[in-house]
């Protein structure tokens, strides 16, 4: 990201490594009923993705986009661009990495515990991104995570967390975009009195 102390390497361009079935166009999928929301509702819906209000409102301002990869394209540029500010607003609005169901009692309270000795040394929510490990292999992996980057510098994991969090909201808004297209007609043109569409999309529990 722009500001970052240190800022990743950036990557090969998102359609080189995009699966097969969210590269093309756009007609009737989801990026088109991205494309059709109303600016409060698409500005709504990606602050599910990435709590950055400034990333959310270029990822919204900088539409129509062509197809899935486009918009990932955006999005990741948005997030390389991202200020200190934007990632200290971003990152309050996580919620640490959660164990989902069914995960032992014994390792629930170990992450609880690492959890929080994390958040009082860094002050803000333990972010990964754990869309490529199975559900078998996350309790180990976010204890181990935790561990290892209790170690860093602030500066060094405050890097690695913009890093992450760029990572979840990739992966939030793809579940979105592939949630969209279900959605009846109009469900998604304003926003409710009760809050941006956690009725609608169902698919904005913390990830990371």
């Amino acid at each position: 990201m722009a500001v970052h102390p240190r800022r990743a390497p950036r990557r090969t361009p998102l359609s080189s490594h995009l699966p097969a079935q969210v590269r093309g166009t756009a007609s009737g999928s989801g990026p088109a009923r991205f494309n059709s929301l109303a600016p409060e509702a698409a500005q709504a819906a990606l602050l599910h993705c990435c709590g950055s209000r400034r990333w959310a409102h270029r990822v919204a301002t900088h539409r129509p986009y062509p197809d899935t990869a486009s918009l990932l394209a955006a999005a990741e540029e948005a997030s390389y661009d991202m200020s200190q500010a934007d990632l200290t607003e971003a990152l309050a609005a996580e919620s640490s990495a959660e164990l989902g169901h069914g995960a032992p009692y014994a390792a629930m309270l170990a992450l609880d515990a690492a959890r929080a000795e994390y958040e009082r040394t860094f002050r803000h929510a333990f972010v990964i991104c754990l869309d490529n490990h199975p559900p078998e292999e996350q309790v180990d992996q976010l204890l181990a995570a935790i561990r290892r980057r209790m170690a860093h510098e602030i500066d060094e994991e405050r890097a690695i967390s913009a890093e992450e969090l760029r990572l979840v909201a990739r992966g939030r808004l793809l579940r979105l975009l592939n949630r969209l297209p279900s959605l009846p007609e109009g469900s998604t043109g304003t926003v409710p009195d009760g809050g941006p569409y956690e009725a609608d999309f169902g698919l904005f529990a913390p990830v990371g």
